[in-house]
């Protein structure tokens, strides 16, 4: 094969994959603040967790950030930056009407900081023995496309291959709501989440 079309090659078929990925967008009412929404697992696909770790820090005794989203396989660091020791542990993770045992990460100083692998999709409350007043959240999902909302509720989800697809948003303290939802170019999909 002739070395300069190679890369012509490859632009065609970055455009011809980029034609037939679409979006996702919508509005969550019913609630205030910033929800989560993503595709649910898709029969027949597998994803990748990426390489870089997330973080969660414990800081001004506050999971920061308070809602963090990542994808099945994501490993996570809970971090340490206050001067008294913390704890991070959930009850369960929440998977749709099931609940998956949860994990207790222990406590430990300032400046340490404690790895954990989210296998499970699904979302779970972190909290902390120490500080009961402490709350955060983590969405775990089975697939590379989500977002969170802004404070208005909107979204838009891009990249996502045309097909059929149920759709999650999940919000803390209301239940959790999936829908039916076709990509052909785009798809649009507004949920009422109700506590």
């Amino acid at each position: 094969m002739n070395r300069s079309i190679l890369p012509v090659l490859t632009a065609v078929m970055a455009i011809a994959v980029a034609a037939h990925a679409g979006s996702i967008s919508g509005k969550v009412s019913g609630v205030a603040g910033e929800s989560v929404v993503y595709v649910d697992t898709i029969a027949g696909k597998t994803f990748p967790a990426p390489a870089e770790h997330s973080v969660i820090d414990q800081r001004s005794l506050l999971f920061q950030p308070h809602i963090t989203v990542v994808l099945r396989g994501t490993t996570v660091e809970f971090r340490n930056s206050d001067n008294v020791a913390h704890n991070v542990f959930w009850p369960s993770i929440q998977q749709g009407a099931k609940k998956l045992p949860g994990k207790n990460l222990g406590t430990w100083p300032q400046g340490e900081k404690r790895p954990f692998k989210f296998d499970q999709a699904g979302a779970a409350a972190l909290l902390c023995n120490v500080h009961p007043e402490m709350a955060g959240y983590i969405v775990v999902s089975p697939t590379p496309y989500y977002v969170t909302t802004d404070n208005s509720g909107n979204y838009k989800i891009d990249g996502v291959p045309d097909g059929q697809y149920n759709v999650v948003a999940w919000h803390e303290g209301a239940k959790t709501q999936s829908k039916a939802v076709a990509v052909a170019g785009d798809g649009k999909a507004d949920f009422t989440l109700t506590k």
